[in-house]
């Protein structure tokens, strides 16, 4: 599971009852701790550990860019500073959670303690002024499920911006001739996204796979794990090729720092060593390295997204959307020559040929049924967008490959917003909902979200308003 480190500065404004702002700060850490979230605290700051003076930011701000914080977060214990929230926010560039809990009951003389709620309204007022996306969590008592749930949501948020603002990828040979459609710009990810490239040429990766091959008890750990995971179809001499393959994917994305993959999987590769790379890729993918097809750039960036949603607990997997169902008007096929994560699927994988080509090396298994998650980042005329939302899976017709039929809500709504764009024939899916989230971390990246069913109030909904 990934690890998010939160910012944590508890505020109060001095109109109200400092000790009972300094009193709900202390609940709050130690829920904190009880829910196991990793945080770096101000209370060295001040003796009230408190945020609420501006002389105390640059302390706070050097103390938290150190730690390297992945998020902020304010619990509003009174009313709060609504200007030195607004600095410290500006000044980290990090995702911000609002938050504050209820207020108990006005005293018998009607004195109320702390506003906290009030607070609230005035801090995203004044976040808006300042040109800072926040998320909002609603004013709920600590011991309410709202709060541990909307804390994780936003954990998971955490991981989408810091995995998207970190994202290298190592781009072995140019996209394959035919695929126009896999076109990016690498200079506008640059500048937009910080999202880098590490082009490598396919020669390269050969050479890798040669220089790995000498390593005989690294080759028969990765056979041996294809014979205990999987059914091997194959020869023994195809599946060493493929635990090179494994192998030198991997040794290239740690040489260039990547997160990573996207492969020109076809035609040149399997020419020059043989085999198709769709088993190598799926054992990559299974490790949390996703690997895409056809040089898909923007596949890439989607599977690393949706994998940082669901906080690396759930692997993805990279799909062309493919044909209708043949009996059931809101299905699809999912379907993919063979690079899909061995825990994906829903039977025992084989490494057998593909439907499309004549060489070995592609895995053939239909993936679990149940709720998923399916998006698709991507991007033309200088514009971007995320396109997701729920799917589950369904019964359908066997198909070569890794494949599973799935249904949505509404297949011609869907449809429509894939060929009218600026979205591909290649989406990803995770068996997890992650939409809440993925939609959320949208706003500090840059990128629209783009939900292909109408449930936007219930998508908001449950990042501020968290059942579960």
């Amino acid at each position: 599971m990934a690890t998010i480190k939160l910012g944590f500065a508890p505020t109060r404004r001095s109109i109200f009852s400092a000790p009972a702002a300094i009193e709900y700060a202390g609940y709050t850490r130690d829920k904190l701790n009880e829910l196991k979230v990793e945080f770096v605290d101000i209370d060295d700051i001040n003796k009230e550990g408190l945020l609420y003076d501006d002389n105390d930011l640059p302390a706070i701000i050097a103390k938290f860019k150190a730690a390297g914080v992945d998020g902020l977060f304010l619990p509003h214990c009174n009313f709060g500073t609504e200007y030195v929230c607004a600095r410290l926010a500006k000044a980290l560039n990090v995702p911000v959670l609002l938050w504050g809990p209820r207020d108990e009951r006005p005293d018998k003389n009607g004195i109320r303690l702390r506003d906290s709620q009030c607070g609230l309204f005035a801090t995203g007022k004044v976040l808006r002024r300042f040109g800072v996306p926040f998320t909002y969590l609603t004013n709920c008592n600590l011991d309410d499920p709202e709060f541990a749930n909307g804390v994780r949501n936003f954990q998971a948020i955490c991981n989408v911006v810091k995995v998207f603002r970190r994202t290298r990828i190592l781009q072995i040979g140019p996209r394959p001739f035919d695929f126009w459609s896999t076109m990016c710009n690498e200079g506008e990810l640059l500048e937009k996204f910080n999202i880098q490239l590490s082009p490598v040429p396919l020669p390269e990766l050969y050479a890798e796979m040669k220089k790995q091959r000498a390593d005989k008890e690294a080759i028969a750990a990765v056979m041996d794990y294809c014979h205990e995971r999987m059914t091997c179809n194959i020869s023994d001499d195809f599946l060493e090729s493929v635990a090179a393959l494994k192998l030198a994917m991997q040794s290239l994305a740690k040489k260039y720092g990547c997160n990573a993959i996207a492969l020109q999987c076809w035609n040149a590769l399997q020419d020059e060593i043989g085999i198709m790379p769709c088993a190598a890729n799926s054992l990559l993918n299974e490790e949390g390295i996703p690997v895409v097809c056809e040089t898909d750039i923007h596949g890439a960036i989607t599977a690393l997204m949706a994998e940082a949603a669901g906080m690396d607990e759930a692997r993805t997997f990279f799909a062309d959307w493919t044909v209708r169902h043949p009996d059931n008007e809101n299905g699809e096929l999912l379907q993919h020559c063979g690079p899909w994560p061995i825990s994906v699927a829903r039977e025992k994988p084989t490494i057998c040929v593909p439907v499309a080509f004549p060489q070995n090396g592609a895995v053939s298994a239909e993936a679990k049924h149940g709720e998923m998650t399916l998006c698709r980042f991507d991007g033309d005329n200088g514009e971007y967008s995320l396109l997701l939302g729920h799917a589950k899976g369904i019964d359908g017709p066997w198909t070569k490959g890794t494949y599973v039929w799935v249904e949505v809500e509404d297949w011609k709504r869907l449809e429509n917003k894939i060929v009218t764009g600026p979205y591909i024939h290649h989406c990803v899916g995770i068996h997890k909902d992650v939409v809440p989230v993925l939609y959320e971390a949208c706003k500090y990246l840059g990128v629209k979200p783009d939900l292909y069913d109408p449930i936007e109030d219930q998508v908001q909904a449950a990042i501020y308003n968290p059942q579960k």
